[in-house]
């Protein structure tokens, strides 16, 4: 991939640039705050699990989300 920004704009300003890998989570404040978002009704989780699978179904579930046929399998033991 390729961005192309005009650095004067962006950095002139004060701006700044950061790269993060999977949101960069913190389990530990993110979780609390994501419960509290569902509980007030504010953010539907489920419709970020595509599907729910038994523990036997994991290498299949990968292989699908490598297809990009799913987004996010939940193991349910």
């Amino acid at each position: 991939m390729k961005l192309e920004l005009p650095l004067l704009d962006v950095f002139g300003r004060g701006g700044s640039l950061k790269s993060s890998w999977y949101g960069d989570c913190l389990p530990s404040r993110d979780f609390p705050m994501l419960i509290d978002l569902h509980q007030q009704g504010r953010i539907d989780l489920a419709a970020f699990v595509t599907e729910t699978i038994g523990l036997g179904d994991v290498e299949k579930a990968f292989a699908r989300m490598h297809e990009g046929d799913v987004l996010r399998s939940v193991v349910v033991l």
